[in-house]
């Protein structure tokens, strides 16, 4: 039970602590990729922790689960964990973990399904206002031109993935401005983004009362923005790409003095033209490294009885 209780104490100070002191970061910004590697292994390590506790307390509780979870393992071993104490509540911490599991997949699930059906709806109207020609196929240009008065464009993915653009976009893009454009976007679908960006919604959804969740997914949704960002910057320069995300969005007022949608629009441009100097590579190394480390802490956590009984 002991094990159990620490496990849980640690993911919710993992949840506490992790999110402020990402905040209070000054590197995010310069290297969204190892930010969203830091996230990622933040939001783990709390599932894990939560796993864990769960898995000790249902051995706690029941000798069936026990029995599985420790089949083999030496009797000095079982002891030291003390599984036959606190059995009433082991079970209530094990099923409250549980169910809390099983929301997260239903959540999970639901976040896919509903990322399909969207999916498939723009396809349909995408059909509507491009119809294909004789003889083609769907999905077979990566490439498609819309008529529209309004700037746009956006990555469609799926299977065959593809960048739909506007022609008022095509009027207003200069020069390499519209490569950019396809760079950031292929930099999205190449990093699977929006595999990120669902896992975070369904988190934030299925638990809107823990902040942990809450912060990830507007982190996820900014940084994503940022390292695609920089995907088109490395290949065609920090003004090709500002000057193209003030073109695509000008008539939208979002340069504008009064609230608008897209608020981290003016930042991103901001941060395109200041050109902050990255980190070096060992620090990056570092982070990543210190990152990567965070998941096994509970790891560790639930090894020691074990370890110390052996010796």
């Amino acid at each position: 039970m002991l094990v159990s209780l620490a496990l849980l104490s640690l993911g919710v100070l993992t949840a506490a602590v992790a999110p402020r002191l990402l905040s209070r970061s000054d590197w995010a910004e310069r290297e969204p990729v190892v930010a969203l590697w830091v996230w990622q292994c933040v939001v783990a390590a709390v599932l894990l922790s939560f796993a864990l506790s769960m898995t000790f307390s249902a051995s706690a509780a029941w000798q069936v689960v026990r029995g599985q979870v420790f089949a083999g393992a030496p009797h000095g071993v079982l002891e030291a964990y003390e599984l036959g104490t606190h059995r009433p509540w082991s079970a209530v911490l094990a099923v409250v973990l549980a169910c809390g599991g099983l929301w997260t997949g239903a959540m999970l699930g639901r976040e896919i399904r509903r990322a399909r059906s969207r999916r498939r709806q723009r396809r349909c109207e995408l059909l509507v206002r491009a119809p294909l020609l004789p003889g083609e196929e769907p999905g077979s240009e990566r490439l498609v031109v819309l008529e529209g008065e309004r700037p746009d464009a956006w990555w469609l993915p799926g299977t065959a993935p593809q960048l739909v653009i506007t022609t008022a976009a095509l009027r207003r893009l200069k020069g390499r401005q519209l490569d950019a454009v396809l760079a950031h976007e292929q930099g999205h679908a190449r990093a699977r983004h929006d595999w990120l960006l669902h896992c975070s919604g369904a988190l934030a959804d299925g638990f809107p009362g823990i902040p942990v969740f809450a912060a990830f997914r507007g982190e996820m949704h900014r940084l994503v923005e940022l390292a695609a960002d920089d995907v088109a910057s490395r290949r065609f320069g920090r003004l090709t790409i500002a000057l193209a995300l003030v073109e695509l969005n000008e008539e939208r007022g979002v340069f504008g003095p009064g609230p608008a949608p897209d608020a981290d629009l003016p930042q991103r441009v901001n941060r395109l033209l200041t050109a902050a100097p990255r980190l070096t590579a060992g620090r990056r190394l570092g982070l990543t490294a210190s990152a990567a480390l965070v998941p096994v802490v509970p790891v560790l956590v639930a090894f020691v009885p074990a370890l110390r009984a052996l010796g």
